[in-house]
């Protein structure tokens, strides 16, 4: 039954009709009934939609779009069947043209900003891709839940329960299909596609992995890396990342450059030649993994120091690490917190550059460099996972002119 404004307080399965408004933070819309602020999925903003409550807590409400009243002329029909209201929980906007998919993730990367900011024009443009075919074919790495039958699938949107798939529209070609069989007994599956076509997959039973390597060709250069280590999913983003990277750092021959949570060392592959044999590069990674996959898909770049090491504990370790002058961020989707952007700040870098998969994360950090002696200079977004709400940001961080950096 469908409920009207002022009748009762909301609950779970409750159906109301709502006009949709701005996008927020999380692939969610914003709709307002019986006095709640409702985020609203499956929608899109001016729409009329009935919905239906799915979470009711004291300071959230969620609920699904179940009937569209009056569509959004961006409004198109999810390519993928598995794709709506209480399905797949993987893709947020299928039901959105690709274009406007991009633009509604500019608005939330402007609206972090102005919130946690306090930066009220922040001219960013989120960028397309190379790689992927409108949206689609161009996750080459992808992690499979298997039920309790063996059959692979994926979690329904906030839910333990798993939803079996015949093919992911979003994997590259090669994997559209799900892997082959069944894996009873199995935790995990995970399988990628490396750019020589090959898939490889990797089954993890409990306590143990059967972990492989694939190949990557980034700008003519090949990796092999394991599939249990980090790499970009989006077929073209580590390209288009790296050549981000590089155009606003723009590093020079002679110069030192710290590459923080380095992974398996992409970016400082890249930085390496230009800042010469008379440069340094730095790469601080944690995990033992991504430090072995450096290792060996660096070992002819001499003047690439790896370090495995926690980064605040490798920053706080020494005071002496030498001029640098610029840095390169690519830190969790937590972000780097105050004391990371201080140590950083200490170091009177002439440019940060922040890569973030979380543009809340990366507005709260450049709030705090700035109080560090550091502001936003230029952004970039890239739209390195289409038909999902998640996007990439690429921010450059430079001295305020007269100001002490740690002061």
């Amino acid at each position: 039954m469908t409920i009207k404004a002022g009748e009762a307080p909301l609950a779970v399965g409750d159906v109301l009709e709502v006009v949709i408004g701005q996008i927020a933070h999380g692939g969610h819309f914003i709709a307002h009934a019986q006095g709640r602020t409702i985020f609203v999925r499956h929608a899109i903003t001016g729409e009329s939609a009935r919905i239906k409550i799915t979470e009711v807590r004291s300071k959230m409400v969620r609920a699904d779009a179940i009937e569209i009243l009056v569509k959004s002329p961006d409004r198109v029909v999810a390519p993928c069947q598995f794709a709506g209201p209480g399905a797949c929980g993987g893709c947020d906007f299928q039901h959105i043209a690709i274009s406007r998919q991009r633009s509604l993730k500019q608005q939330v990367v402007q609206d972090a900003f102005r919130r946690h900011a306090h930066l009220d024009e922040v001219g960013v443009v989120v960028e397309s891709v190379p790689g992927d075919q409108s949206g689609l074919s161009w996750r080459t790495r992808v992690r499979w839940s298997v039920d309790s039958s063996g059959h692979l699938g994926f979690h329904r949107f906030r839910s333990s329960e798993i939803l079996a798939v015949n093919t992911c529209l979003i994997a590259t070609q090669g994997q559209g299909g799900v892997p082959e069989g069944t894996y009873p007994g199995v935790l995990e599956v995970r399988s990628a596609q490396g750019s020589d076509g090959e898939i490889v997959i990797s089954a993890a039973t409990s306590g143990s992995t059967n972990s492989r390597r694939v190949n990557h060709e980034v700008l003519g250069r090949n990796w092999n890396i394991d599939i249990e280590s980090f790499w970009q999913g989006h077929v073209g983003a580590a390209e288009a990342l790296v050549r981000a990277v590089l155009d606003l750092g723009n590093p020079q021959p002679g110069e030192t450059w710290w590459d923080l949570y380095s992974g398996v060392g992409l970016f400082s592959a890249y930085l390496s030649p230009v800042v010469g044999p008379t440069g340094l590069v730095v790469a601080v990674e944690g995990s033992a993994r991504s430090i072995r996959d450096a290792r060996r898909n660096l070992q002819h770049d001499h003047h690439v120091k790896l370090v495995e090491s926690d980064v605040a504990r490798w920053l706080a370790k020494s005071t002496d690490h030498g001029l640098v002058s610029g840095v390169v961020l690519d830190p969790p989707r937590t972000g780097v917190g105050p004391v990371i952007a201080r140590q950083i700040a200490a170091q009177e870098p002439r440019v940060v550059v922040y890569v973030a998969c979380d543009p809340v994360a990366l507005a709260r950090d450049v709030e705090i460099f700035s109080t560090f002696g550091y502001r936003l200079d230029k952004i970039t977004g890239f739209d390195a996972f289409p038909m999902t709400h998640h996007v990439e940001v690429v921010a450059t961080l430079v001295p305020i002119p007269g100001r002490d950096q740690i002061s």
